[in-house]
């Protein structure tokens, strides 16, 4: 990392970074993470024409699952079977990110917070309020974090 002395020639100006294009995550059991963010968490799954042409072969082959959310970002999910985490406690973070949030508008909070419990989704905290709104935090099949979130409610 540059110090605070050295040139910003080398740096990206604000701006240049434009959006999130996609989230990749590897998955154990492709099935249970399809059912959990296509069915659960309602994600749309790109099928046919709408998986991008680089990844055709892999979601062919059933190794890779494209998921498109609202504000058009991607969840890519990798199947790597073979593949636990260092500790088999979902507590105990074993990648550097650490949650993946997904907004929902207030007034549909409390209806997600009821999926998740109807689903036998364990919670892992919350529901909490904040300042900045509302969340909740639950594991997805292959124990990453998952948020669902919204603003606080205009008064």
């Amino acid at each position: 990392m540059l110090s605070s002395i050295q040139s910003l020639n080398n740096v990206l100006a604000p701006g240049n970074l434009r959006k999130v294009h996609h989230i990749a995550l590897n998955v154990q059991d492709m099935q249970a993470s399809r059912y959990f963010y296509g069915t659960i968490l309602g994600l749309h799954e790109l099928t046919g024409d709408e998986v991008p042409a680089t990844l055709v072969e892999l979601v062919t082959s059933g190794k890779v699952a494209n998921f498109i959310t609202p504000d058009g970002t991607i969840l890519d999910l990798f199947g790597e079977p073979d593949l636990t985490p260092p500790n088999p406690d979902p507590e105990k973070t074993f990648t550097r990110a650490y949650h993946l949030a997904f907004d929902i508008d207030p007034q549909l909070f409390d209806r997600a917070v009821t999926v998740i419990r109807e689903n036998k989704i364990a919670i892992a905290h919350g529901p909490v309020t904040r300042p900045t709104g509302r969340g909740v935090y639950f594991y997805d099949p292959d124990g990453f974090m998952i948020e669902i979130r919204c603003d606080p409610e205009a008064s």
